[in-house]
């Protein structure tokens, strides 16, 4: 599927199924690939926003061998991220984005995040 580049809260859903290995490396501008369908999905990630109102995670993109999941919105509200590792799908990790901009989350290095970013480079540097 490809198309224009859209806002993320724009996107149609896609439901159809995908496996880990199909899961595409880069962003999707054009639409949404909910946790739902994807087929290897842990059940942690089926349930990511359900606490902070945000009944579906979408996949993002690859860090590494980290698939990069979002439930909630990319800016100005409550999100929460998890990057499962794609060779492993026991190992994962949470970051949680608060509407200030602040965050809270530890990366596979061990250490405790507060900045997006900074959770993302962990990822990168241990994948």
């Amino acid at each position: 599927m490809s198309g224009p580049a859209l806002p993320y809260h724009q996107r149609p859903v896609d439901e159809t199924s995908v496996h880990t290995a199909d899961l595409p490396a880069t962003p999707q501008r054009d639409r949404n690939i909910p946790a739902r369908a994807w087929v290897e999905a842990p059940e942690e990630l089926l349930g990511l926003g359900q606490d902070i109102d945000q009944p579906s995670a979408d996949y993002k993109r690859r860090i590494g061998r980290w698939l990069l999941w979002r439930a909630g919105p990319a800016s100005g509200g409550d999100a929460r991220y998890m990057a499962v590792a794609a060779d492993d799908l026991e190992s994962r990790f949470v970051f949680r984005l608060f509407p200030d901009g602040t965050g809270d989350g530890v990366g596979p290095s061990g250490r405790t995040h507060n900045r997006f970013r900074a959770w993302k480079e962990d990822l990168l540097d241990r994948g």
